[in-house]
């Protein structure tokens, strides 16, 4: 009788100790979570970090490598785990295809060669749709005429534009704006990041054209013009995780965490988001990311 009680201990204290490990197990894993340079990615980043540490792993936050190919390399090669990234901004600039015009199929294209080529898994996409653009002023647009694309192909030459380095040779920059449109010769193309800097120069008068993203806080913050895509050269950009499949399949959770963000982002709510950041505010994006999760009851703290 005794040595059974003796085995029962025993039992229990194991299973405790599974229970006990099982609990930590997510706490011993860490993840490396990068982003891309700028706000909105900041963002994205920190709540996919925000939303694993509720999880219960550890994270290592890597942002603000520079643009998607310093970031994709980042992933590919292991220095992080995921990043968010675009829709059509994985299918044009890192898989060099052409444009689908349809979202579920953008998506579908890129989880498969996503995975045949770099062994990398896209989790749900956001419910926004951060697709690149053009935005000027209202005294520019009126002063040139410039309210669509095609205005701006005819008069390029007498604007200056100001944008990250990569748009010059991107397929979803002026190369594919000159094949879609004609013109786009720039009277000066200005390298200014994708920050905020973008929208200092054009507001100084140091430009008169900006490379803009659908949800840019600054278009409402700052009363300017969006330039209409009349041909709709531009496809859909909805931000989604990419992460590395080996991760996944160690830490089946990552989806779990991450994937219960996405329907919850409309373009409106991003484009707020960004200006508590950008806008006269001056937010933490950290802040920002945390108080939008407590709010929507995403995380505990």
């Amino acid at each position: 009788m005794r040595r059974s009680l003796h085995v029962i201990a025993l039992l229990v204290i194991v299973v405790a100790l599974a229970a006990g490990c099982g609990s930590r197990g997510a706490a011993q894993v860490t993840l490396k979570v990068g982003s891309k340079d700028f706000t909105e990615e900041f963002i994205l980043g920190e709540m996919y970090a925000l939303l694993l540490e509720d999880a219960g792993f550890k994270v290592e936050r890597r942002f603000n490598l520079g643009g998607t190919p310093v970031a994709h390399a980042a992933l590919v090669k292991g220095d992080i785990d995921l990043y968010p990234e675009y829709t059509s901004t994985g299918l044009l600039t890192v898989l060099k295809k052409a444009p689908i015009a349809d979202a579920k199929a953008v998506l579908e294209e890129v989880r498969k060669s996503y995975k045949d080529q770099f062994n990398l898994e896209w989790l749900e996409p956001a419910s926004f749709n951060n697709t690149q653009a053009l935005a000027t002023t209202k005294d520019v647009s009126d002063k040139y005429g410039v309210k669509t694309y095609t205005d701006v192909a005819g008069k390029a030459g007498e604007l200056r534009l100001g944008g990250p380095a990569e748009f010059a040779e991107r397929e979803d920059g002026i190369k594919g704006l000159q094949k879609a449109y004609g013109g786009f010769q720039f009277k000066e193309f200005k390298q200014l990041g994708t920050g905020s800097l973008r929208y200092e120069a054009l507001k100084n008068g140091q430009v008169d054209v900006v490379v803009a993203f659908g949800t840019d806080g600054q278009i409402s913050g700052l009363g300017l013009v969006l330039l209409k895509d009349d041909k709709s050269f531009y496809p859909v950009y909805q931000a989604a995780p990419v992460v590395r499949a080996d991760a996944m399949e160690k830490n089946p959770k990552i989806a779990e965490a991450l994937n219960k963000l996405a329907p919850v982002l409309t373009d409106e709510i991003m484009a707020g988001l960004n200006w508590q950041v950008d806008g006269p505010d001056k937010k933490e994006f950290a802040a920002v990311a945390r108080a939008f999760l407590q709010e929507k009851g995403l995380i505990k703290r």
